[in-house]
């Protein structure tokens, strides 16, 4: 047996332990289809809704609404909600289990997704877009805590990275949709629209199938007082690998003994997390601003620049866009493994630094009129080869450094600061540089993008947590945690 108890309310367990020992097996195929995938649906519907704006706005679309209204104001509701929504289901996921807020938040984000493909008014329209994001918000919380609880150590790094990256994947897929949705010879003005967020509910229901099976998280279990729930989770998950290898797994190294609570009260978790682990706190809020301001400084101005400065019409810049959301993705997925094997410091920082420092280059040759779409294109490529497995690591980082009892809870509110940034900032400062026109203010929009990802890197360097192939109880030992044999415990 992997479970005792010295005495009523805690336990000893090598249940974490069992977990980080695992190979890699087709169950852990499973986790990543099963949670990760929705990335890719949010990738294909935000990529959409910007591409199909100025569908909206012409007479018989179904709509009456301007396209500014739907890139604004549109864009900003959906920024709200997803903001609102990181942080209320993460308060709600720390406290009630990872699964059954992971189907919540999912059947949230499906129901408002298709009450917006069937929308008659702009109000229904702006409304669900709001709903939406609060479903997207609460899906970033609850799945990567799964995630990384469910994910062996050896693994985590590059599991996270890829599936965080996968919603340049869907972007892909947004971009080539859009430019079917467009077109009137094949669907019409009122139809084509909604059959794309149509589509996205028809694969959000697949992967809502498919996320029945994956279980609760049992470090969770654990903490809130269900051991015998997680040692039947493990054992079952132990069972399946040992068949499908044919040979006994290795014995787990190491124990920890938990005082159980049923929850931990909100003033503890911030206490926790801006108090004793304040370093950490700063680096997470550096990451997330540094990518946000990056990606900004060139999503916000990426249709305008290849209209006003290249002539590309404007329904063919969805090629232009799907080219960089491959560059993006490629990042996370080429990247990945290093974060496992050279370390999380070294290529945060690196990446920070270099996407920083190539976009800086970027706005050099902009300014001196040596690029053209083409050419543009594959240096925003370069830029965000790197920027996206930076921030995909942002994401990580926050996942990993921080108590489980708080876990959920810090992605939701540095989820919620990177958002809120991107979304109020962006609009604010880059379209505004980007969409006058003139050259100087598109090279500065791309100059403080980068300087702030490079600030970000520095911070990186100096602050990042060596977490590579660690057990998330010695990243960031758990509030409940009485003792542990695991190995040296990481300091705040």
């Amino acid at each position: 047996m992997s479970i005792t108890a010295p005495r009523p309310g805690t336990v000893t367990t090598a249940i974490p332990a069992r977990l980080d020992r695992l190979p890699w097996s087709r169950w852990h195929w499973t986790i990543v289809i099963g949670l990760g995938t929705v990335w890719i649906l949010d990738g294909l519907e935000v990529t959409v809704v910007g591409n199909i704006a100025s569908r909206l706005s012409e007479p018989g679309s179904g709509l009456a609404i301007s396209s500014s209204q739907v890139t604004g104001l549109a864009a900003a509701l959906y920024v709200a909600g997803a903001c609102s929504g990181a942080l209320f289901w993460g308060r709600l996921t720390d406290r009630f289990g990872r699964k059954k807020l992971f189907m919540i938040t999912l059947a949230v984000y499906l129901g408002a997704t298709a009450l917006t493909a069937v929308s008659f008014n702009s109000w229904w329209f702006f409304l669900f877009r709001f709903l939406t994001g609060f479903g997207i918000g609460g899906e970033y919380a609850a799945i990567n805590s799964a995630i990384d609880e469910l994910i062996p150590a050896q693994f985590r790094g590059r599991v996270d990275l890829i599936i965080n990256g996968s919603f340049w994947v869907g972007a892909v897929g947004g971009a080539l949709l859009s430019i079917i949705a467009l077109n009137t010879a094949i669907l019409p003005k009122d139809v084509g629209w909604r059959l794309t967020f149509a589509l996205g509910v028809v694969l959000g229901l697949v992967i809502l199938l498919v996320r029945r099976h994956v279980p609760e998280s049992p470090r969770w279990l654990l903490i809130h007082g269900r051991e015998q729930e997680a040692e039947q989770v493990v054992s079952g998950i132990e069972q399946r690998i040992e068949e499908e290898r044919g040979e006994r797994l290795p014995e787990p190294e190491g124990t920890i003994t938990i005082h159980q609570r049923e929850s931990i009260g909100f003033g503890i978790i911030a206490r926790t997390v801006f108090h004793d682990y304040r370093r950490r706190s700063v680096l997470g809020f550096s990451l997330f601003i540094g990518q946000a301001f990056l990606y900004n400084a060139i999503t916000f101005g990426f249709g305008a620049i290849l209209t006003k400065f290249f002539d590309v019409p404007a329904d063919h810049t969805g090629y232009y866009f799907a080219v960089i959301a491959i560059g993006n993705f490629m990042g996370p997925l080429l990247l990945g493994k290093l974060f496992d094997t050279v370390g999380r410091r070294v290529m945060i920082s690196s990446t920070y630094l270099i996407s920083g420092v190539l976009l800086f280059g970027t706005a050099w040759l902009f300014g001196q009129g040596s690029l053209s779409a083409g050419t543009l294109t594959a240096c925003w490529c370069a830029v965000l080869f790197f920027a996206s497995a930076g921030a995909s690591s942002a994401y990580l980082t926050v996942s990993e450094v921080f108590p489980m009892e708080t876990r959920a809870m810090s992605i939701a509110f540095f989820y919620a600061i990177g958002t809120a940034a991107g979304g109020i900032s962006g609009p604010i400062l880059f379209a505004d540089l980007t969409g006058t026109g003139k050259v100087a203010d598109t090279v500065l929009a791309f100059q403080i993008g980068a300087a702030v990802m490079c600030a970000a890197g520095l911070v990186a360097a100096l602050l990042a947590v060596r977490a590579e192939r660690r057990s998330l109880e010695d990243i960031a030992r758990p509030l409940t945690a009485a003792t542990t044999t695991r190995g040296a415990q990481a300091t705040p």
